[in-house]
């Protein structure tokens, strides 16, 4: 088995570290996991990342403070789920 070994900033390394705990790695799995992939795929494979939350919960709050981007009244719940489901 081979060793790789390579020089990254400190804040590089912590801030990678912790990326990867949160997705349930270490560091070292998370660049073997890389290297196999890049290896099946003939080049760079894809990208392992949170998604970003485009509508935070602080927005949804303003909103219903504001009364912004809200629908309704409805007459029952059936017609509230409904207008959810639309597009």
């Amino acid at each position: 088995m081979a060793t790789l070994q390579i020089r990254i900033d400190d804040m590089l390394k912590k801030q990678a570290d912790a990326l990867f705990s949160s997705l349930g790695l270490d560091t070292s799995t998370a660049i073997r996991i890389f290297l196999n992939a890049a290896i099946e795929n003939s080049g760079i494979p894809f990208s392992v990342q949170h998604k970003k939350d485009f509508y935070s919960l602080e927005e949804a709050v303003n909103d219903s403070r504001f009364q912004r981007n809200l629908h309704g009244p409805f007459d029952n719940a059936e017609a509230a789920v409904a207008s959810m489901l639309e597009d």
